[in-house]
């Protein structure tokens, strides 16, 4: 089997009016991000991941923020593109590796749900789907609370 290693980043304003979707799943909070779409940045960090590492370009290569077909759209329905994509590349999703910058709020306790979620959208067992959780000490846009980014390492194989 050969591998394949992918990267993405993804980041959303935060405002409030908004709901905070990460990972399919919506967390309460006073502020969400606010996209095109309902502004996973989780989920787009990962398409963006497994879309390199396929060597497929980029989310907003196959989902144009300027498409209304994708406004407003379930990120999870977006990720479940993006692996049939990977299946039709004749690849294999072999664990992705992700963090959550957000200062609050604290989220250790959704991480489970969005693992869960995760892991059925993509049809991988739950222990190939890693998500922690950081803050950046009240630094930068995402300590003032401004805004929300995720990072995502995918390996593949074929």
């Amino acid at each position: 089997m050969s591998f394949r290693i992918g990267q993405g980043y993804d980041v959303h304003r935060l405002a409030e009016g908004h709901d905070l979707w990460l990972g399919g799943i919506i967390i309460p909070h006073s502020k969400g991000a606010v996209g095109h779409s309902d502004a996973d940045v989780l989920i787009h960090a990962i398409c963006d991941a497994l879309l390199g590492a396929a060597n497929l370009r980029d989310i907003g290569y196959h989902f144009s923020d300027k498409s209304p077909e994708f406004e407003n759209i379930d990120s999870k329905i977006l990720l479940k593109k993006v692996v049939e994509l990977i299946s039709k590349n004749e690849y294999k999703i072999i664990n992705i590796d992700s963090t959550i910058c957000l200062e609050k709020p604290k989220l250790s306790q959704y991480i489970p749900l969005m693992k869960k979620t995760l892991a059925e959208v993509i049809s991988v067992p739950e222990d190939s789907v890693s998500i922690k959780a950081t803050t950046t000490e009240k630094l930068s846009f995402v300590g003032k609370e401004k805004g929300i980014s995720a990072y995502a390492i995918a390996l593949i194989g074929k």
